[in-house]
């Protein structure tokens, strides 16, 4: 293994829908609610497209889904991601990779500004591909190519990390090592298996 490649939201942050059901519980709203238009509405699902390959504007999407749940639509999806915090743990071990002579990359389905690639700090990846920023999202085959394009390896020398299973299919189909997350703990000492040096 010679790269490192990671999502964001939900590896390098804490767990995403843990912030939904947040925001649900805040609102009055059953706290599986957002995960359950996401998973099995069709409308939902194609305002999450729209929104994470960037055809749909930030205020666009807020309006449509505010009016799904029957919410109002201001800083709705701040309101959404504001239950999320960086996981210390991970970006630490990405960053320590990275001094060891690995590869990082970041392959990041995105929500617009309230995806803070900033707060992880500068100097933390070699390469980066963002949803909304080429037009396709995973689990789109065709980006996992061009992450491994932009890292300048072959899929085969990669270990990708994801928090959700479907996600790492098409990674795995590359020829990608795939290490589903669940949490710091767990993902960490994979990780240290498969690259054989100390990340934490």
């Amino acid at each position: 293994m010679r790269g490192l490649l990671v999502d964001f939201g939900g590896v390098l942050t804490s767990n995403v829908f843990a912030s939904f059901a947040s925001f649900c519980r805040a609102e009055g709203l059953d706290p599986d609610h957002v995960k359950r238009l996401f998973h099995g509405d069709e409308e939902a699902r194609d305002l999450l497209v729209g929104l994470e390959t960037g055809a749909l504007a930030e205020p666009d999407f807020e309006a449509a889904f505010a009016a799904k749940l029957g919410l109002p639509a201001d800083d709705l999806i701040a309101r959404l991601f504001g239950g999320i915090a960086p996981d210390e743990a991970m970006i630490g071990a990405v960053r320590a990779a990275r001094e060891q002579g690995f590869v990082t990359g970041l392959l990041s389905n995105s929500w617009g500004m309230a995806t803070d690639y900033a707060a992880l700090g500068p100097g933390l990846f070699d390469a980066q591909v963002i949803s909304a920023q080429e037009g396709m999202r995973k689990p789109d085959p065709r980006i996992y190519p061009l992450a491994a394009q932009r890292m300048e390896l072959d899929p085969a020398d990669i270990v990708f990390v994801d928090d959700l299973g479907f996600n790492l299919k098409p990674a795995r189909a590359l020829g990608m090592t795939t290490v589903l997350h669940a949490d710091a703990a767990t993902t960490l000492e994979e990780l240290e298996r498969l690259l054989g040096v100390e990340l934490r």
